[in-house]
């Protein structure tokens, strides 16, 4: 009997697998769901996303490519429906870096004349309950500047709200983490990307949760930005040792922390930092404001 090629390389492959010394990884495929749904169970709507640019400046650099792709997931944080990606590229109507392009694959001919659906990408994020990016510090900001109309929603950060050293991983990079998963793709293009983090999202952890159901409950966790106004100028090595960052623009120390953390952070900027001479300013963030 003639086996298909196709078979014969998957029973190779698990094969292969279950010898110690191999580690096999699977090219991510395009898929409609992860999970079977279950009719009685009640569900939300997430949307994933990635943007290139012309680079890293959030006010004088602009979106190239935009990706987007719904999908439905339930109370358990399984994913039961993927929807169809949307992807649109936009002449930015500045140079774009050659260093850019080699690293998208997106040169000036590429984008030339062509612009993003804005009505169908805001009703896209507009239905979203949470918008899912793998790095939504740089992601967002690009984002709100170019659909205004979707500013206010919920953002969620995989990379960086997930303590993914305590789930068992390594690193935080999109690819090394779905790597570790079992699976490879060509990064670097927003459609790849967003695909990518789908997969990663719906992978079960030993305690039979997903990725996903962990980071939403990170994401409905309040947490503070804590402004270190008016801190004394001798104090900023003892705030940048702490993790504390500089805002250039309105000149003071800050940084984001959970609401477990509030009350001994806030005793330690009172004893080490002020010393009595001024208080910091504690402003609570939801994921409507996260990431800006």
């Amino acid at each position: 009997m003639n086996v298909p090629v196709s078979d014969r390389h998957s029973q190779a492959a698990d094969f292969l697998s279950m010898h110690p010394d191999y580690r096999v990884q699977r090219r991510l495929v395009p898929v409609t769901h992860f999970h079977e749904a279950d009719p009685l169970a009640s569900s939300r709507i997430g949307v994933a996303i990635d943007v290139e640019t012309t680079g890293l400046d959030r006010e004088a650099d602009r979106i190239i490519e935009l990706a987007v792709q719904r999908f439905r997931f339930d109370d358990r944080g399984r994913i039961i429906q993927v929807g169809m990606p949307r992807v649109w590229r936009e002449d930015p109507g500045i140079p774009i870096d050659p260093k850019i392009t080699k690293l998208t694959g997106l040169a000036a001919e590429d984008v030339a004349g062509q612009a993003i659906d804005e009505a169908m990408a805001v009703d896209i994020l507009s239905s979203a309950e949470i918008i899912v990016a793998h790095n939504a510090a740089f992601d967002r900001p690009f984002v709100d500047r170019r659909l205004p109309a979707t500013a206010g929603k919920p953002w969620a950060c995989s990379m960086a709200e997930l303590d993914w050293l305590e789930l068992g991983f390594e690193g935080r990079a999109l690819a090394h983490l779905v790597s570790q998963c079992g699976w490879f793709y060509e990064g670097h293009r927003a459609e790849n990307d967003i695909l990518a983090l789908l997969y990663l999202l719906s992978h079960g952890l030993p305690d039979g949760e997903t990725i996903l159901t962990k980071l939403i409950a990170c994401s409905e966790r309040p947490t503070y930005r804590v402004n270190a106004i008016d801190a004394p100028f001798d104090a900023k090595d003892r705030l940048k040792s702490r993790g504390y960052r500089w805002d250039a623009v309105l000149r003071f120390w800050w940084k984001s922390i959970g609401e477990q953390e509030s009350d001994a952070e806030r005793s330690w900027l009172l004893s080490d930092v002020y010393g009595g001479y001024g208080e910091p300013a504690f402003l609570p963030i939801t994921a409507c404001e996260r990431h800006r």
